[in-house]
């Protein structure tokens, strides 16, 4: 069940139908839903759940569902399982058959997205970067290539070394939507380019206080562009070499796969062909 992000009215009307009729609620942290469900006059046995506990615990809240009663998973803020705990708790409910129903509500991801300006079309949900540089430097250099907008989550004693290594790793003029403290009393949305980042953060050391979702415009082209590109170094090449060198300069200089080109190559010949010699005339031989 999603729960608000800060703002406790953010919090669904079906949500709080559902948590007065439980056996039972399951917490990331009991002592912050017991402030929840203590905000809206909620009386509930609450049931620890989290990182540390999910697979015992799981157990317990299997038996209660086993014998007919209904139990309200939590994690502290937002919807469970993403980047909180919740997906082994739902594996092993429904492994042992029984039911899962989802409460929809807030959702840090889609939150900062929908006021990022970028393309939501196709996104990338990353979570939390690794907290060592070089680990961290490894997956943003693999993500550099994507077209698709990014989402990461950040923790702010790691802020602004990872909104560093993002300028290095994926350009400096990549746009970044910095959304701090969604729905709280301090909340900020900053959109800047990556190589703008780091210097409006220190402008103001409170700039890197709070919980963080950080929105980044994926590679400008794409698959579509990468493909006309190859193809069209494709078409370059046939008309001065063979085949076979042809579709392997292409490969090594446009990076993609070989199979594909050479396909491609033979279907451009055999039009070709058909263009030099229509069907119903005869090649003239001398």
């Amino acid at each position: 069940m999603a729960t608000p992000l800060g703002n406790l009215r953010d919090i669904t009307l079906r949500a709080l139908d559902v948590l007065a009729s439980v056996a039972a609620v399951a917490a990331e942290d009991t002592r912050r839903t017991r402030q929840l469900l203590s905000h809206y006059q909620i009386s509930a046995r609450l049931i620890a759940l989290h990182e540390h506990n999910e697979g015992r615990a799981a157990q317990e809240l299997i038996a209660l569902l086993s014998d007919g009663k209904s139990v309200a998973y939590v994690t502290d803020a937002g919807t469970p399982g993403i980047s909180d705990p919740g997906a082994l708790l739902v594996s092993r409910v429904r492994a042992a058959n029984l039911c899962v129903v989802p409460i929809p509500g807030a959702s840090a991801v889609t939150a900062a997205l929908s006021v990022a300006g970028m393309s939501a079309q196709q996104f990338l949900f990353c979570g939390y970067l690794p907290p060592k540089a070089v680990h961290r430097r490894e997956e943003l250099k693999a993500l550099s290539r994507l077209p698709y907008t990014l989402v990461f989550y950040e923790a702010p004693h790691r802020l602004s070394s990872a909104i560093g290594d993002m300028e290095r790793c994926l350009g400096s003029e990549r746009v970044i939507v910095i959304a701090r403290e969604i729905s709280k009393l301090f909340e900020t949305f900053h959109r800047c380019t990556l190589g703008e980042a780091s210097a409006w953060l220190e402008e103001d050391s409170n700039r890197t206080r709070g919980e963080f979702v950080l929105v980044v415009e994926g590679v400008s082209g794409g698959p579509t562009d990468a493909a006309e590109a190859s193809q069209r170094a494709l078409d370059v090449l046939l008309r001065e070499l063979p085949l076979k060198q042809a579709v392997d300069l292409a490969a090594e200089i446009t990076g993609a796969h070989r199979k594909a080109m050479y396909k491609r190559a033979l279907e451009l010949k055999g039009r070709d062909d058909q263009t030099a010699h229509p069907r119903g005339t005869e090649r003239k031989t001398e």
